[in-house]
């Protein structure tokens, strides 16, 4: 009479559960980097969508007609970033130099205009922070669940040859967990390379306001250094 066939659990947990060391080590691996993944996503959306709003707010009053020295006064007394601090660096620098000299040269425009491009360099920096951790992940997790799943396979195989038994109680929890460990990589890395690209892109939307800006004053400029040299 034939045995009946053996209930074979492959929940998640299970799997875990019974998964060599190796393998588990990178289920805990790549756990830990879609959730660092996730967190930097979700930190980032808040970031990009209150830098549009800061940005779209200042560019309202900036050219609203309001005098730049009371705009500066205002915003020179709180924290700034994007393109109010891109503002107040460059109105910062203008009034030291014409503090030295009332009548400015085409030197000072020169030198706002490198101290609005180290602005401009801080803060595409500051939106790039940790997307470099996202493209790790992305380039990175489908190998390294690649890995526990030729790990899983082998252990499977090991099984086989140790109890001689070719059913699908010996061979399934061995196939499983390897193919659990691949979809935790691709589970990881496709949200990974997905938002990369796309904050990638809206970093390098806000560089050009930044830059269109930091042109836009310092034609600005140049055309009050011109009534002084007059």
């Amino acid at each position: 009479m034939t045995p009946p066939d053996v209930a074979v659990d492959l929940s998640i947990f299970e799997l875990f559960k019974n998964a060599h060391i190796v393998v588990k080590l990178v289920i805990i691996g790549l756990v830990l980097a879609s959730m660092w993944s996730w967190a930097i996503i979700f930190e980032k959306f808040f970031l990009f969508a209150r830098t549009r709003k800061e940005t779209d707010n200042f560019e309202q009053v900036f050219w609203s007609g309001q005098s730049l020295e009371e705009l500066y006064q205002a915003l020179s007394q709180r924290r700034n970033t994007s393109m109010a601090a891109l503002f107040v660096a460059a109105m910062r620098e203008w009034k030291r130099s014409i503090e030295r000299n009332p009548k400015p040269s085409a030197g000072v425009q020169l030198r706002v205009e490198k101290v609005m491009d180290v602005t401009v360099s801080r803060e595409v920096e500051r939106m790039e922070r940790r997307l470099t951790f996202l493209a790790t992940v992305g380039s990175t997790a489908p190998f390294v669940g690649l890995f526990g799943t030729v790990w899983g396979i082998m252990t499977s195989f090991q099984a086989i040859a140790v109890s001689k038994n070719t059913s699908l109680a010996v061979v399934a929890p061995g196939i499983a967990e390897a193919l659990f460990a691949t979809a935790l990589g691709l589970l990881a890395a496709i949200p990974a390379v997905i938002f990369y690209n796309k904050f990638n892109t809206e970093v390098a939307r806000h560089a050009g306001r930044l830059e269109g800006f930091a042109d836009e004053f310092s034609a600005i400029l140049s055309r009050q250094i011109d009534k002084t040299t007059v």
